[in-house]
């Protein structure tokens, strides 16, 4: 199946996460900040990126912003993913370049559809 980068700083999120995705096929790279997420992006050009929006060193909003000014890197949807579910947070993550939104705590199977949604629209899935 598809490689997925998950930028993700929290331990027990990403142990969560990465197991149930694999379970369903996919191979899971994870990057522990915004910056660590860009390099992996650029040196393995996965098939989706699900960013957490609340990042150390460079945040996932900014992280996103670069990685879809980078014509390397910017037809790689982004899942933006985030606790702070508040009014106009989708909003904003699409506006930083996201291709989708999604809140924590993650609700598996909404996530799931949103993932596949985005993967078969690359054609990567």
């Amino acid at each position: 199946m598809a490689l997925i980068l998950y930028v993700e700083d929290n331990d027990d999120n990403v142990y969560m996460l990465k197991a149930r995705l694999e379970r369903r096929g996919h191979v899971i790279a994870v990057a522990g900040d915004g910056q660590a997420g860009i390099d992996a992006v650029r040196r393995d050009q996965p098939a989706l990126v699900i960013m957490d929006l609340d990042l150390p060193v460079l945040d996932g909003w900014e992280a996103t912003r670069l990685l879809k000014a980078d014509p390397a890197t910017a037809t790689v949807p982004i899942l933006a993913l985030s606790a702070h579910a508040l009014v106009g947070a989708r909003e904003k993550a699409i506006a930083a370049g996201a291709d989708d939104f999604d809140t924590k705590p993650v609700r598996f199977e909404r996530l799931v559809g949103k993932i596949d949604a985005l993967l078969g629209r690359t054609g990567k899935g």
